[in-house]
């Protein structure tokens, strides 16, 4: 019996009762999508292959040596180098040449370019990941380790391929860190080249102009003005001596004059006989040729006190002295003959001389050798004054040359500093490279002796032997509650869709009639044995076939494992 057409009558709510008939009315559709799905996901999860995971662990071994002893040449963090490794490692080049050692994807191999191959591989089957701990505060962080994880079919190849990787990832790193410490030492010598260059450069500029400016430079200010007043000293030295050489040069003319006068007034008061003074002529002569030798030895040995044999005052002197030597030479030649005549004639009568007063000739003689050495001491200040001349002229040279290059000092003065500073720059860049080298000759060597910061295994390639992939039990239960899902969904939904009275309780809800008995449905027994044994075939032939091809999955699976 339908409801009244027309009418909009709102469902009524259903207890546990109708939710069974629901489920024995549509159980068909219920169990149909739960065994299909069922099928599907043992069959589908025991064709697809096996996945089995190899992982090895490689720890990070810091600095042997203390870095305040010696710095790595390598600043770069380890997780930067990791990443930098990771991808030259993992390039394509490198992976294609692992699927080739290897024998990996020999079925893709065929239908697939190799660029498909490396990066599936690349992305779905190699894990590098940092290995995390738990510090004492609980808290995770990362620590100096990683590891590498390959997820192949075969377990012994992916044992294989994470050895390899992992030996990679070694060697890789103690090449970077070699490469990296010889490149830097190279950079440096090659810097250290240019700056001593450089600094070549700089020093021979400085020292080409010291050399035209030698005495003129502003360092050697203070040494010029100190040398030039010592010579202000010695000019005021040589002036004192001087104006002292010739005021005694003036006492000693004044005594010369003053024993001349008296020489003529003892001449005068007793005169003598003509031949006694010719004969006292003579001497004089004689006398006066001998002083002349003795003043120009003494002078001679004077001028020798002061230069050498080749100045021309000492030629002059020499041959002064061959000259007067060679006047006396005459005079004694002559007395020597006058002596002769005399005794020839000594026969002939002569008138007696009268003689001479011996203490009257004695104080001639005085007289003349005061007089003599004083012509002696006048001529030693006269050489001492040209002395005096010549050393004051030569002062006063150096003062003119001391005195230009004090004035001339500002001028280079701006040069010479910008050459100082040029050169102190130059040689500070120069002991810095220096330095750095050093340093980094001390870490490639430890880098060399593998004191430095390495990789080491921490944990081998492990050989799994259990598959990681698929998760079967997991799937298998996933596609039986969606095929559930699906089936109570599609019961829901032919529910929802049919509006028949189902029993007396849709009967008493939508009629609002009285009931007073019921009619059960008469069917032929031979048609309801019938359907049910249709049924049950139908649903056992269907659990059969479902059987036998989940086992015949499951066999196929352990046998190709084998």
């Amino acid at each position: 019996m339908q409801p009244t057409e027309g009418m909009s009558i709102p469902r009524r709510a259903l207890d546990i009762e109708d939710y069974i008939d629901i489920m024995r009315r549509h159980k068909g559709w219920i169990f149909g999508p739960f065994l299909l799905t069922l099928v599907v996901s043992v069959v589908g999860v025991y064709i697809w292959p096996d996945s089995y995971t190899s992982t090895e662990i490689i720890r990070v071994v810091p600095q042997q040596v203390p870095e305040q002893m010696v710095q790595a040449a390598v600043n770069q963090a380890m997780s930067d180098r990791l990443n930098s490794m990771a991808q030259t490692i993992l390039s394509r080049s490198v992976l294609t040449n692992v699927i080739n050692t290897y024998g990996l994807y020999p079925k893709d191999r065929t239908r697939l370019p190799i660029e498909d191959l490396v990066e599936d591989m690349k992305t779905n089957k190699i894990l590098i990941a940092p290995v995390a701990t738990m510090t004492t505060g609980g808290e995770h962080r990362g620590v100096p380790a990683f590891s590498i994880s390959f997820k192949y079919e075969n377990r012994y190849q992916a044992q294989k391929v994470v050895q390899d990787l992992g030996s990679r990832f070694i060697d890789e790193s103690i090449r970077n860190r070699s490469a990296a410490t010889y490149n830097t030492t190279q950079f440096l010598k090659d810097q250290m080249d240019q700056a001593h260059k450089e600094l070549d450069d700089v020093e021979a500029k400085l020292q080409a102009f010291q050399v035209a400016n030698n005495g003129r430079l502003p360092d050697q200010m203070d040494a010029n003005m100190r040398q030039l007043q010592t010579l202000q000293t010695q000019v005021a030295y040589l002036g004192s001596q001087i104006s002292r050489a010739n005021q005694d040069r003036l006492q000693m003319q004044s005594q010369i004059q003053i024993l001349r006068d008296g020489q003529t007034a003892v001449a005068k008061e007793q005169p003598m006989e003509q031949q006694s003074l010719a004969y006292q002529k003579k001497n004089e002569k004689l006398a006066e040729a001998e002083h002349d030798v003795q003043n120009v030895e003494l002078r001679l040995n004077l001028l020798l006190q002061h230069y050498k044999e080749d100045w021309p005052d000492v030629r002059t002197a020499r041959g002064q002295l061959a000259i007067a030597k060679q006047r006396r030479d005459e005079l004694l030649a002559e007395d020597a003959a006058t002596k002769k005549a005399d005794a020839a004639t000594a026969g002939t009568a002569v008138a007696p001389a009268r003689p001479v007063n011996p203490l009257q000739a004695r104080e001639l003689r005085n007289i003349d050798a005061q007089i003599r050495t004083l012509q002696a001491n006048i001529e030693a200040k006269d050489m001492e004054v040209t002395g005096f001349n010549k050393d004051m002229a030569r002062v006063n040279a150096s003062i003119a040359n001391y005195s230009s290059r004090v004035e001339t000092v500002p001028a280079g003065a701006r040069e010479y500093g910008d050459l100082l500073r040029e050169k102190e720059i130059a040689r500070t860049k120069y002991v810095s490279l220096d330095q750095n080298l050093q340093k980094a000759q001390i870490a490639q060597d430890m880098e060399g002796r593998k004191q430095g910061e390495t990789l080491e295994l921490l944990d081998p390639a492990s050989l799994p032997l259990n598959p990681t992939e698929p998760k079967r039990p997991v799937i298998i239960s996933i596609g039986a509650g969606i095929g559930l899902l699906l089936g109570i969904v599609i019961a829901a939904g032919l529910e929802m869709k049919d509006t028949s009275l189902k029993n007396l309780k849709d009967v008493r809800a939508y009629t609002q009639m009285a009931i007073l008995g019921s009619i059960p449905l008469l069917e032929n027994d031979f048609v309801v044995r019938r359907r049910k044994r249709l049924a049950w075939l139908g649903w056992t032939t269907a659990s059969l076939a479902a059987v036998v091809i989940m086992s015949g999955s499951v066999v196929y699976y352990y046998v190709t494992k084998v």
